[in-house]
């Protein structure tokens, strides 16, 4: 991977890469020369929501040979100039992460026709055909963090953390309130909300938030606060308290204290969506939840991390009802509300 550069109008930072270890060697009815593009709507940092995004182009590009380009944005002026810059330099797909593409999109892409867009997280009403949308059931994964913070609390006083209080971010602590009461039902639960100018990036209030709910007595705290996850782990450390992450395996970040992870497998889905759209075969609006792997929990994947420190690994019997509640959302039999209302 070449060092980042400056590219385009703004501030856009630019990743260049054209595959790992020598020449890619292109699937099976791939044009040569295909140029795979992420735009992120904020600096990645230590988000691992985007940071998921261009581990996901750069696969995708790997897959097909493809040349893959991450432009980093750092607010609405550059997301729009970093968008265009991606149109006017030949992209064949554009993979963009969150609601803050949802106004610019329609306008691009009936300009750009030729160009495949995809929308991660979220979508745009009637799409036109060059869009697909990739959504996420967070709501179901988010369940199985609150029935496993219910089994494992000695209070019954939980706590959820997520980064504004906004439909989108109901589907994480809605999802948790209702997997703690199903399995406990005199569950206490507390919401509280990062907010200020910056909240998907600001581990010091989403600490202070944790703080003040462990000073209310709660035991476990589910945070939904992206780059504020820090903040709230740090808070772990301090008071005691357990807490759960989201995304990817955040359980390093504070030994002893982080039982599980909410996994949203976004670089699998940027893989799966770009073959699927490459192929023809992609619908407007794909959905990634339990059954297909789009969610999950670090105790319920395939193969978790022999060396993960992940408390859930030492009780066993809770990740055995943890799979059964698992199988009965897959079937149907437990039914959880989208508060958003569209899956």
């Amino acid at each position: 991977m070449r060092s980042p550069q400056r590219w385009a109008p703004g501030l856009a930072l630019v990743l260049l890469l054209t595959g790992c270890g020598g020449e890619p060697t292109p699937e099976s009815g791939a044009e040569p020369g295909l140029k795979f593009v992420f735009v992120s709507p904020d600096p990645l940092g230590v988000n691992p929501f985007l940071t998921m995004g261009q581990t996901g182009i750069e696969a995708a590009a790997e897959r097909f040979g493809a040349e893959a380009l991450v432009l980093e944005s750092e607010d609405p002026m550059t997301r729009e100039e970093n968008l265009r810059a991606a149109v006017a330099e030949g992209a064949d797909l554009i993979v963009l992460l969150g609601f803050e593409f949802n106004d610019l999109v329609p306008r691009v892409a009936a300009a750009a026709p030729d160009v495949e867009f995809l929308i991660v997280d979220q979508c745009i009403d009637e799409p036109p055909a060059n869009v697909h949308c990739a959504l996420f059931r967070e709501f179901d994964g988010s369940f199985l963090i609150g029935a496993a913070a219910a089994m494992l609390s000695e209070s019954g006083k939980l706590g959820a953390i997520g980064v504004a209080d906004i439909p989108f971010l109901h589907r994480y602590t809605d999802g948790f309130a209702a997997g703690a009461r199903h399995v406990r039902p005199d569950a206490e639960i507390e919401i509280r909300w990062v907010g200020g100018e910056n909240p998907f990036a600001d581990p010091v209030r989403a600490k202070e938030q944790a703080l003040a709910l462990a000073a209310a007595g709660i035991d476990s705290i589910y945070t939904a606060a992206a780059a504020g996850n820090l903040g709230v782990f740090e808070a772990a450390a301090e008071r005691g308290f357990f807490a759960f992450g989201i995304d990817v395996d955040q359980c390093p970040a504070a030994p002893g204290r982080i039982v599980d992870n909410m996994m949203k497998r976004v670089d699998r889905v940027i893989v799966e969506a770009a073959t699927a759209i490459l192929d023809g075969s992609a619908e407007s609006r794909l959905v990634y939840g339990l059954g297909n792997g789009g969610v999950s929990l670090t105790a319920l994947e395939e193969n978790p991390p022999a060396d993960s420190q992940c408390l859930i690994l030492e009780h066993p019997e809770v990740i055995e009802r943890l799979r059964d509640l698992a199988r009965r959302i897959e079937a149907g039999e437990i039914g959880i509300d989208d508060p958003m209302g569209i899956l």
